[in-house]
């Protein structure tokens, strides 16, 4: 069964580096193991960059083997310097605890906790908090050797720009995880993304110095995950891509992965679903011969939508966007309308009836009375999907929106949603 799992992750590129190949397949052959991967909760939301460990925990779970899931409550007030150019701002202890709920509740959604090898949830503050200074230097501060660390390359590209102690010490603190992982919850195996590799390798370190000559651990990294065209991964104009609904809504979510590039989909599908080898396959070639069809980035929006949101969050994606393709914008309900404009450009107008060609004139919508009237009276102006062809029509309070907005549609693409304000 490992041999099998192993073979999938390879396939799907998720296997970067490997402390021990052999050694950690020969593992996961003879036992059921548990793993772990840990994520500081530096926000209150995860965005997608941060799931691809998670999703490779989640393979194993599906396994056979048990996730082991630390949210950084201690490691989250200090700040990784891995793929940092300077020093993280420091948040207060009251918001980091609400940042490690908001992560656990997002890791919910993706581990099953209720089985045999249910997932485990675990925070670091509840064995850190509790350390002295001088248990950290006594017990763990003598076992790793300034050089080792100044090797690391989280550490030596900090060397120049800067790097404080607070920071430095980050590396020790996350093997003081793996290690206390290792002895109370028999954790053999750490998986993290590819800046982790320094961090990882100090656990094992830790692992090696407090135990005897039989004791063996693990780590596994995952590549970076990059666009065909260079450009980051996981990014809009917007910002990033946020597994929150209130960051990133559902609508938005689903929109980022339907526009996923034909160059990137398939490896999408390989690195972020559990679609089968042979269906991804089949979508592959389904690229090759009928790309326009785009029948592979829609199982790839379904099927990370209905993970992170749930599937009535994606069957509001799909009606909204196959509203916003028709036009017939009826069909959807206001709060659906104003997710789906989000980001059009938008213009403020007073609470009052208004004459149709003064406010698409006061919004800019049209640039003189002359223009207007001509896209009125040629169709070429829509509120809220109704065509208005009437230069006299009067917008009033049945025009708006939960009594708020309205969206106008100038010719076929050009939206504008403009805010009604007393």
């Amino acid at each position: 069964m490992s041999k099998e799992l192993l073979q999938d992750l390879s396939w799907r590129g998720l296997l970067y580096q490997q402390t021990d190949e052999e050694g950690m397949a020969a593992l996961l052959e003879r036992e059921k193991t548990a793993l772990y991967c840990g994520v500081d909760p530096t926000a209150d939301s995860m965005h997608i960059g941060h799931i691809v460990p998670l999703l490779t925990l989640r393979r194993f779970q599906l396994h056979g083997h048990q996730p082991i899931l630390l949210v950084g409550g201690a490691t989250g007030t200090i700040g990784d310097p891995s793929g940092r150019s300077e020093e993280r701002q420091l948040q207060t202890m009251e918001q980091v605890d609400k940042n490690v709920e908001a992560i656990a509740q997002q890791m919910r959604r993706i581990f099953d906790f209720e089985t045999e090898n249910g997932a485990k949830m675990v925070n670091n503050k509840d064995w850190i908090s509790n350390m002295t200074i001088i248990d950290f230097l006594r017990d763990y501060g003598k076992l790793v050797n300034i050089n080792y660390l100044l090797a690391k390359d989280s550490i030596s590209s900090r060397l120049d720009s800067g790097l404080s102690f607070t920071e430095f010490a980050y590396t020790l603190i996350q093997g003081i995880d793996f290690n206390h992982l290792y002895d109370h919850h028999n954790c053999r195996v750490q998986i993290g993304g590819s800046d982790q590799w320094g961090n990882i390798t100090t656990g094992l370190e830790m692992i090696r110095k407090t135990h005897d000559e039989e004791a063996k651990a693990f780590g596994i990294t995952i590549p970076l995950v990059t666009k065909s065209d260079g450009t980051k991964f996981g990014k809009t104009a917007g910002g990033a891509i946020w597994l929150d609904a209130e960051k990133t809504s559902p609508y938005e979510f689903f929109q980022f992965w339907i526009n996923t590039a034909d160059a990137d989909v398939i490896k999408y599908l390989k690195i972020f679903t559990f679609v089968s080898r042979e269906e991804i396959e089949g979508l592959e070639k389904a690229v090759q011969e009928a790309a326009h069809l785009r029948e592979a980035q829609k199982r790839l929006a379904k099927e990370m939508t209905q993970l992170i949101h749930g599937e009535e969050a994606h069957y509001q994606a799909v009606r909204i966007s196959q509203a916003l393709f028709s036009g017939n914008l009826k069909e959807l309900s206001p709060a659906e309308m104003k997710d789906a404009f989000k980001d059009v450009p938008s213009a403020e107008h007073a609470k009052e009836d208004v004459n149709l060609v003064e406010l698409l004139v006061n919004t800019g919508v049209s640039p003189s009375k002359r223009q207007a009237r001509e896209d009125v009276t040629n169709g070429a102006i829509s509120i809220n999907g109704e065509k208005v062809t009437d230069v006299s029509y009067l917008v009033t309070g049945s025009d708006r929106l939960d009594d708020q907005f309205i969206i106008v549609r100038r010719g076929k693409k050009n939206y504008r949603m403009i805010h009604f304000l007393q």
